[in-house]
C-alpha cells in the first residue's frame, strides 16, 4: 500500500504559482504608478522563448531561452496590462534603447533585493505557439542620441597581439 496522498482534482499548485506571480505584477504595477521608492529595485528573469515574448533580436539571439533584467535607475515606459497578461518596458542595453514586452506567463522569477524577497516561477506552459507581436521601433530614452547618431566604433586593440 502507498502512503502517498491521493492526487487532487482540483489545480491548486495552478492557482498557487498564479497566486505567487500576482505579487510579481503587483511590485510592478506598483512601480508603474508610483516608481521605486529607496533603494528597492527588481531582478525579472523570463523565458524569451515564450510565445508572445516581444525583444529586439539582438537581445533574442544573444539570449535564446531566458533573460534576466533588472529595474532599478534607469528604465522608462514602465506598462502592465492586466487584460493582455503583461508587462512592458524600456531599458538601454549597451546604449542602445530597447522595448521589452513579457507574458506574465514567461516570468521565472522575481526578486527585490532590497527587501530580501525573491520568487521562482515554472513558466506557464503554452500549449499551441502564439504569433509573435511585431517589435516596434523604441522610443528614444530621455536625453539619449539616436541610434542614427551614435556612430558605430569598434576597437580592436583588443584582438591584436601585444609585442614586448
Amino acid at each position: 500500500m502507498s502512503n502517498a496522498p491521493p492526487e487532487s482534482l482540483l489545480p491548486y499548485e495552478n492557482w498557487a504559482a498564479r497566486a505567487l506571480r500576482g505579487v510579481a505584477v503587483d511590485a510592478l504595477e506598483f512601480a508603474a504608478g508610483e516608481g521605486l521608492p529607496g533603494e528597492h529595485h527588481f531582478y525579472i528573469s523570463f523565458r524569451t522563448d515564450h510565445p508572445g515574448t516581444n525583444i529586439p533580436g539582438h537581445l533574442k539571439a544573444r539570449y535564446p531561452n531566458e533573460m534576466t533584467i533588472v529595474l532599478q535607475h534607469r528604465f522608462w515606459d514602465l506598462v502592465v496590462d492586466r487584460a493582455a497578461q503583461r508587462f512592458s518596458v524600456g531599458l538601454s542595453f549597451s546604449g542602445v534603447p530597447s522595448m521589452l514586452s513579457v507574458p506574465f506567463g514567461a516570468l521565472t522569477a522575481f526578486q527585490d533585493p532590497q527587501a530580501n524577497f525573491g520568487l521562482r516561477f515554472e513558466p506557464d506552459a503554452v500549449e499551441a505557439q502564439a504569433e509573435p507581436e511585431p517589435v516596434a521601433p523604441a522610443p528614444e530614452a530621455p536625453g539619449a542620441e539616436s541610434q542614427a547618431d551614435v556612430p558605430q566604433v569598434v576597437s580592436l586593440d583588443a584582438f591584436r597581439r601585444k609585442r614586448e
